[in-house]
């Protein structure tokens, strides 16, 4: 199988129909609205480390209220 047989033949990430290649990676414009949506109301979130103060610790709220 081709490189481009293996990405026509790929599956739509959210309803697993096959992939058309005017909405890639998705199946249709709806599969790819409701892939924005979903990244828009933060249903997506990539995972952050929390930022630690300077001695190693994490500021408590008190300390960023003083800041703003």
């Amino acid at each position: 199988m081709t490189e481009i047989d293996r990405k026509i033949s790929a599956t739509c990430p959210l309803c697993g129909k096959s992939v058309d290649l005017a909405f890639k990676p998705f199946c249709s414009k709806r599969c790819a609205d409701i892939d924005l949506n979903r990244w828009l109301s933060g249903v997506y979130a990539v995972p952050v480390k929390e930022a630690e103060d300077e001695d190693g610790e994490r500021p408590t709220d008190d300390d960023a209220d003083e800041k703003s």
